[in-house]
């Protein structure tokens, strides 16, 4: 799973107490909320006794190499993800949005890192239900952020500099309804191919001067051309929320 320990808060949304956060010690604490259990939960799924563990979470105590791992274990994590070790510095850099609401902040959210290739949506599911997990590439955690569904990997240059190839994006889905779409942002958008496939691009999404029924699909690299399409076209459509990009 990819630890994303480096925050740029510069997102007009929202402000993080600190410009940079940096996650270098041990996150036991933090994932172990991210997944709903209990103190009382760990200690019966590891053994550990509770003032132990406790003392664990708040680094007030060594922990030997046995412990460390039945608490990766019980957290379904690796023992990287709970140090915060990382051979690559990854940047999570919140995308800037222009509108006035502000949604809900979550201080760390573990986001599906998907293949979208031969899926019609943004978040493939089974049987409509849970998250197709032979979609999942990887999961990413990421600090600080609005509620994300899903994150895809870019390519392309259509929204160079902005965006590389390779960078991640993180989303969130919204209703293919134009009262939903915030003109001007940028989203991720899933466009029918056929009835069994999309093409999926990440674009500004402009108001069309061809009537409500169409919106314009705009690039960041000028020498992409705006593009028309109908609202009847669009399979999904996600607001990005971050770009995300590893520097070794």
């Amino acid at each position: 799973m990819l630890q994303i320990y480096k925050c740029i808060a510069n997102y007009r949304n929202y402000y993080c107490d600190n410009s940079q956060l940096f996650y270098n010690m041990l996150k036991i604490k933090l994932i172990r909320e991210v997944k709903n259990i209990t103190q009382d939960e760990m200690v019966i799924k590891t053994g550990i006794p509770k003032r132990s563990y406790v003392d664990y979470e708040n680094e007030k105590q060594d922990i030997s190499l046995d412990r460390l791992r039945k608490i990766a274990t019980a957290l379904q994590v690796s023992i990287a993800e709970l140090i915060g070790e990382s051979n690559n510095e990854v940047i999570a850099k919140p995308i800037e949005i222009n509108r006035k609401t502000k949604d809900p902040i979550y201080e760390l959210q573990r986001v599906p890192l998907f293949n979208l290739e031969a899926t019609m949506g943004l978040v493939p599911l089974v049987d409509g239900n849970g998250v197709d997990e032979e979609k999942v590439i990887d999961y990413i955690s990421i600090p600080s952020m609005p509620s994300c569904d899903g994150a895809i990997y870019a390519s392309g240059d259509s929204m160079y500099p902005l965006l590389k190839s390779g960078d991640m994006i993180a989303y969130k889905r919204i209703a293919v309804e134009r009262a939903q779409i915030f003109f001007g942002e940028m989203y991720i958008v899933a466009v029918k191919l056929d009835e069994t496939s999309t093409m999926k691009t990440i674009k500004f999404v402009h108001q069309s001067e061809l009537g409500d029924e169409y919106i314009k699909l705009v690039s960041h690299n000028q020498h992409h051309s705006p593009k028309d399409i109908r609202l009847s076209e669009i399979a999904a459509i996600g607001l990005v929320r971050a770009s995300i990009r590893m520097h070794s």
